[in-house]
């Protein structure tokens, strides 16, 4: 169980994002996987930007005929691409860029005559271009079209929505990226404008790509109606086996829509445990993940304790019980300090993370609400420093480790 949970939670950190238990550097859409740099963001960086037309290609002759560096460098001759600029589409310094120019770069690209490329440059003693991308008229009219980074943040993704699942893969992978990166506020501004009948299509298709269901799951959550939470509550329920990426976001939609009522559908299938039927490390993380996001960004639509009464069901999970345990400490929930304490000597969570983890929560408790050394702590505070005292005495080393690396959050 702990390799699968160590798996399960490498790969959600190779792919998610901002999506693991970095919670609090949630500045970019929840539920995404791993920003990329987006167009208009590589646009905005460049100094020039040119779309151009491949002319003709060139090998060089760095190597010889048995495959080995040449080894007489005054006989190199370098490989060449000569392209054409059909149009400048940015151009801050080199005033010498014009339509019609040709540009020759030290690299082999091969194609045929009219194939379109972006091309950016930047600008040192010389300007500096960088890899061709390949674009056709569609793209490259996408990319130009697109609002700086420095627009109104609502127009932005107003434009890239309209993109979203569109044909050509290269502008439909942008657009995702460019609310991958975009701050949740700025992502639930764009409510009304949401095309919810597609979001929900999107959710139940097949062919749509695993890793933009997480979002979709998120923007349906923003717009959708009582039947579109009925359609979340049915992907969610569904047996599997398969770790399913975007569930996270599917249920943190779904929460977004239905509320108390959807909390307790995540409770009994995907905290609570039953013998009869076992539900996925992943499964259950990816709620976990969903209640962290309503904690964060739905605190007008449950309430506090509603929340940690949830979180504290998954201290049955000794698999994710220091996770949990790290969760109730920064949402101050002080009511598990003796079941904790009871914890730390059980066999099923003797575990070193665990451990470590209940020290820095009565650490985290044993200061709370201080505001001088000379106020007396509250009742909870003092219960956690006598709690730390036995710890000292019965695992000095655990409690040493905790406290070398012990940040308040």
């Amino acid at each position: 169980m702990r390799i699968a949970r160590q798996m399960v939670l490498l790969l959600a950190l190779g792919i998610a994002t901002f999506v693991t238990t970095a919670q609090a550097t949630l500045l970019a859409c929840p539920f995404c996987s791993a920003p990329s740099l987006t167009f208009s963001e590589q646009l905005a960086t460049a100094d020039a930007a040119v779309l151009v037309q491949w002319v003709s290609a060139k090998k060089g002759n760095a190597f010889d005929d048995d495959g080995l560096a040449l080894e007489d460098t005054t006989k190199l001759i370098p490989d060449r691409t000569t392209y054409k600029i059909t149009q400048v589409l940015r151009n801050t310094k080199d005033k010498t860029l014009e339509k019609g120019q040709k540009i020759e770069l030290a690299r082999f690209r091969s194609g045929k005559k009219g194939d379109l490329f972006l091309i950016l440059g930047t600008q040192g003693n010389e300007l500096e271009w960088g890899s061709p991308i390949e674009v056709t008229e569609t793209s490259f009219n996408y990319i130009a079209q697109a609002p700086s980074p420095e627009s109104d943040q609502q127009k932005r993704l107003a434009y890239f929505l309209k993109f979203l699942e569109f044909p050509d893969e290269m502008i439909a992978n942008d657009a995702y990226a460019e609310f991958a990166n975009a701050p949740y506020k700025d992502i639930a501004q764009l409510a009304d404008q949401l095309p919810r009948e597609k979001l929900a299509g999107w959710i139940t298709n097949d062919d749509t790509p695993a890793t933009r269901l997480g979002l979709y799951g998120l923007l349906l959550g923003l717009c959708g109606k009582e039947s579109d939470a009925e359609l979340m509550q049915n992907k969610i329920t569904e047996e599997t086996e398969q770790f399913r990426l975007g569930m996270d976001g599917i249920i943190g939609g779904y929460l977004l829509l239905s509320g108390e009522e959807g909390l307790k559908v995540i409770e009994q299938t995907k905290f609570v445990k039953n013998p009869d039927k076992k539900v996925p490390f992943s499964e259950t993380y990816a709620a976990m993940q969903a209640l962290r996001f309503v904690w964060k960004y739905a605190d007008d639509r449950f309430e506090p304790e509603r929340l940690r009464q949830s979180m504290r069901i998954l201290l049955e999970r000794p698999e994710l019980a220091d996770l949990v345990i790290a969760d109730l400490a920064r949402w101050k929930d002080w009511s598990v300090l003796e079941q904790l304490m009871a914890l730390y000597d059980s066999e099923e969570y003797n575990v070193p993370s665990v451990k470590r983890a209940i020290v820095r929560y009565l650490l985290t408790c044993s200061k709370d609400d201080r505001q001088g050394e000379d106020i007396q702590p509250p009742p909870r505070a003092a219960d956690a420093e006598k709690a730390l005292a036995v710890l000292r005495q019965k695992d000095p080393r655990t409690v040493k480790e905790a406290e070398r690396f012990f940040i308040i959050n």
